[in-house]
C-alpha cells in the first residue's frame, strides 16, 4: 500500500532524512519510533507531498510528488495539529470532509463525541479537538492512514478507543503509519516498528523481534544475598541491586553459579530480566550514540 524508496529530504544544505526505505502492506500497523528531531514528522509530511524530496513515494502503486497528490485521495492523516475549522461545529467539520457511505456515525459513537459534536470547535478542549482530528483522518474508509502523535491530549479511555478504531480498520485492510512517544500504546497496536535516528532507519522489524536485539540481564536471589555481594566484590563480578534481587550480566552467570557453589551459598531463584518495549528502544538508541 505504501512504498518509500531511497527518500532524502534537505533543509537548505542539511540532509535531515537520509536514504529511508520501507513499505507497508494492507492491514499492517507500523509504528515510526525515534527521539525528537529524528525525522519522523518530516517523513510523514513527505509521504503526503508536503515537502520537497528526492527518491520515490508510492501509495497503492501510484507516485506521490510535491505537485501531484492524486494518489492521496484514499489517504487519511493527522499531522501535528488537527485540521479543523474553529468557527464550525464538530459535525460540520466532519460533513465538510466526508463523502457518501462513510463511517461517520460509527466514528462519533466509538470516540464518544455526541455530547459536544454540535458545539463550535473553537470551544473544544485539546482532547476533544484531537478526537475530531482522528475522526476526520478515518473518514471515507482510507486505504492508508498516517497518524502523528494521535494519543496527544487523550485520557486513558479515549486512548483505548483510538486503539480499537485502529485495529478495526486494519482488519478491514487499512494500512497505518503511526508515530507516538507513548511506546507502550504503540507496542499494543503495532504489527511492525521502524526505529529512526538522525534521519536514518536503524531498525525495521516486527514488534516481537525487537527483544532479540537487546541482551537481557539476569536477576538472582540467594539464601544470603549479603554474603553473595561480598563474594561478587572479591571476584570483581559486576552486579546491581534491585528490590531483593542481584542483577548480573548473562556472560557472568556460569561463573557466579560456580563461585556460589564453592562457598556453599545456595541459589533460591535465577530468571532473566524482561525489558519492556520502552527499555528495548532506549537501549537500541543508546547503541547508536543517541537517547
Amino acid at each position: 500500500m505504501l512504498i518509500v524508496d531511497n527518500l532524502n529530504v534537505f533543509i537548505g544544505h542539511k540532509k535531515i532524512v537520509n536514504q529511508v526505505n520501507f513499505n507497508i502492506k494492507s492491514g499492517e500497523i507500523v509504528g515510526l519510533i525515534g527521539p525528537n528531531g529524528a525525522g519522523k514528522t518530516t517523513i510523514m509530511k513527505t509521504i503526503l507531498g508536503l515537502t520537497k524530496f528526492t527518491g520515490e513515494v508510492k501509495v497503492n502503486n501510484e507516485n506521490v510528488t510535491e505537485t501531484n497528490h492524486h494518489a492521496l485521495t484514499k489517504v487519511g492523516a493527522l499531522i501535528e495539529h488537527p485540521a479543523i475549522y474553529p468557527f464550525l461545529t464538530g459535525r460540520q467539520n466532519l460533513e465538510l470532509y466526508s463523502e457518501q457511505s462513510t463511517d461517520t456515525a460509527y466514528l462519533v459513537s466509538t470516540l464518544e463525541m455526541n455530547n459536544y459534536l454540535d458545539k463550535k470547535a473553537s470551544g473544544y478542549s485539546l482532547g476533544m479537538k484531537q478526537k475530531l482530528g482522528i475522526a476526520i483522518a478515518f473518514l471515507n474508509t482510507p486505504q492508508l492512514i498516517i497518524l502523528d502523535e494521535p494519543m496527544n491530549g487523550l485520557d486513558i479511555e479515549a486512548t483505548i478507543r483510538v486503539r480499537q478504531l485502529i485495529e478495526h480498520y486494519a482488519k478491514k485492510g487499512t494500512a497505518f503509519l503511526i508515530s507516538s512517544h507513548i511506546l507502550s500504546e504503540l507496542q499494543k497496536v503495532s504489527t511492525k516498528a521502524i526505529l529512526i535516528s538522525n534521519g536514518q532507519i536503524i531498525m525495521n522489524r516486527k514488534i516481537a523481534e525487537f527483544n532479540n536485539f537487546v541482551r537481557q540481564d539476569y536477576k538472582l536471589m540467594t539464601e544470603n544475598n549479603s554474603l553473595a555481594e561480598d563474594l561478587f566484590k572479591t571476584k570483581k563480578i559486576k552486579f546491581a541491586e534491585q528490590d531483593n534481587y542481584l542483577i548480573v550480566k548473562p556472560q557472568n552467570l556460569y561463573q557466579i553459579q560456580d563461585e556460589l557453589l564453592k562457598q556453599n551459598i545456595h541459589l533460591k531463584e535465577v530468571s532473566p530480566v524482561v525489558a519492556d518495549f520502552e527499555q528495548v528502544i532506549v537501549n537500541l538508541l543508546d547503541k547508536q550514540g543517541t537517547k
